[in-house]
């Protein structure tokens, strides 16, 4: 159990709230299948300047050129802005259709709402896209959850591993960073949040890689978060 007396928690997504295996097994894999078809049909909006600057390339010269560098940005695992936008563009026609909704973990909607009911606020923070973060949270198997969210932070504020990120985070909530508890289920994100000055728990869910659990508080579920 960790007693939590601040004021904001900021969840991570994939492996905390969310399986890994939803994000890596459904979704990603949509965006792959669909980049080709997305690509074509809206060639002229598509971010296609920054996803070439992201994937070090020349202008595109069609779409099967410009998928082909999503693809080896995925296979990358690259965490770059203009990925994580085109990605969120083709999730939102998947949410919008039906073929994608959300699996939370069954502890998420108790725990945001009781710590709602108990004045505090909770924010994500995700290497997603925000607009990705706002239709995964929109459309989940238990509904719209945006209404409990009132902030949402991207690689558009920096990287995870960076916590020169978290300071900008806690400056953008006007709060100390002491004040904030981050979830994630990577050491290495929840190492930039303590060095910012925020306390830290790490989430040990079923699917989840081998983290050392020696350096940080862990939890198995968000009911484990006790608010003092």
């Amino acid at each position: 159990m960790i007693e939590f007396r601040g004021k904001l928690i900021l969840l991570d997504i994939e492996g905390t709230v969310s399986p890994l295996a939803f994000v890596h097994d459904v979704m990603f894999p949509y965006a792959r299948k669909h980049a080709l078809g997305y690509l074509t049909r809206h060639w002229a909006s598509a971010p296609l300047e920054q996803l070439a600057r992201d994937a070090g390339s020349p202008p595109f010269a069609d779409p099967a050129d410009a998928e082909a560098a999503v693809h080896r940005l995925m296979d990358a695992d690259a965490k770059v802005t203009g990925l994580k936008q085109f990605q969120g563009l083709i999730w939102e026609q998947g949410f919008a259709n039906g073929d994608l909704r959300s699996t939370l973990f069954d502890d998420v909607v108790p725990a945001l709402d009781h710590w709602r009911e108990n004045g505090h606020e909770i924010r994500i923070y995700s290497s997603g896209s925000i607009h990705a973060q706002r239709l995964f949270f929109a459309h989940t198997t238990a509904g719209d959850l945006t209404p409990r969210l009132s902030g949402y932070y991207d690689t558009t504020t920096g990287s995870k591993r960076e916590p020169a990120s978290y300071t900008a985070i806690a400056a953008d909530c006007a709060l100390p960073a002491h004040e904030i508890l981050f979830v994630s289920d990577l050491v290495d994100e929840l190492n930039a949040a303590k060095s910012a000055g925020m306390l830290t728990a790490l989430a040990l869910r079923p699917g989840n890689k081998s983290a050392p659990t020696n350096d940080y508080p862990t939890i198995t579920s968000l009911a484990e978060i006790t608010l003092a």
